[in-house]
């Protein structure tokens, strides 16, 4: 039995620690709700007196409506191209020799470690002699597949290391199946929650990416950030607001929407697995 001292000490540290993490929370969700404030309200120097509109929702709509559409394409493309990038390179990780796996791994995690910045001057140096490659969008999305390709090769390949592909293979190998059938019903399978984590933080970094996205863009191919830094820079504070208020508005529901195919998936593989 727990004498009434140790369990009045516990309870302070519970209340301690509870008061430390809600003035976490409050440090990071108030300045968030005070810039969704901002974008709803009619003056926000005057603050909430001045009246709630969506006026300032509308007119970022009006003249920002192609850059988010366009991230939203961006992210997509991107999320396809590391899936069909990531989740066999990490599967031939796996099955490589260790050292030049661990080298390979060091190179591709060099977009991450050097500054986005640098990494699309790189791009330009080395493809923006191409004028139609150059003004498309298509070369902002190798910046991003880039950037983003590790986010998905790590944790795919963390949960082929944890779940000991290899044997599974083997055991499907000594049953009859292929090389392909064993990676689309074996390795694929069970790799869904690794896809799933790097797919939410391939869509998430894709969508609010601005270092290499503001250096690769052009007047045709501007994206949420880079509209986002011009209307805080350009226009009234208001607008800058409603502008956030979209950009939350469209990646909240997706990371939303991808864990809960997670959470589904999951439940999935419990009922299928007994």
């Amino acid at each position: 039995m727990f004498s009434s001292k140790t369990i009045r000490s516990r309870h302070g540290l519970f209340l301690l620690q509870l008061a430390f993490t809600l003035i976490v929370c409050a440090f990071m969700v108030v300045p968030v709700l005070m810039s969704v404030t901002a974008g709803l309200t009619e003056n926000y120097f005057v603050g909430l007196k001045s009246g709630l509109t969506t006026r300032w929702l509308l007119e970022v709509w009006d003249l920002y409506a192609d850059s988010i559409w366009l991230s939203i394409y961006l992210a997509l493309a991107c999320l396809v191209c590391t899936l069909i990038l990531g989740v066999p390179a990490a599967y031939g990780l796996l099955k490589c020799n260790r050292r030049w796996a661990a080298f390979v791994e060091e190179m591709l995690l060099m977009p991450v470690a050097v500054p986005g910045l640098a990494t699309a001057l790189a791009l330009l140096l080395a493809y923006g002699g191409s004028q139609g490659f150059r003004t498309s969008w298509l070369f902002i999305l190798v910046g991003h597949v880039l950037f983003t390709l590790p986010f998905m090769m790590r944790p795919v390949l963390s949960v082929m290391q944890a779940i000991d592909v290899v044997r599974l293979e083997e055991a499907a190998s000594s049953l009859g199946a292929g090389q392909l059938k064993r990676f689309f019903t074996v390795v694929l399978p069970n790799c869904t929650g690794g896809i799933l984590a790097g797919a939410l933080m391939v869509i998430t970094l894709s969508v609010g990416e601005f270092n290499i996205t503001w250096m690769l863009h052009t007047p045709l191919t501007k994206t949420l950030p880079v509209g986002l830094a011009d209307s805080y820079a350009s226009m009234r504070l208001e607008v800058g607001s409603a502008y956030t208020l979209i950009f939350l508005m469209m990646i909240v529901p997706l990371m939303m929407i991808i864990q809960w195919v997670g959470h589904w998936a999951t439940r999935r593989a419990e009922r299928v697995g007994p």
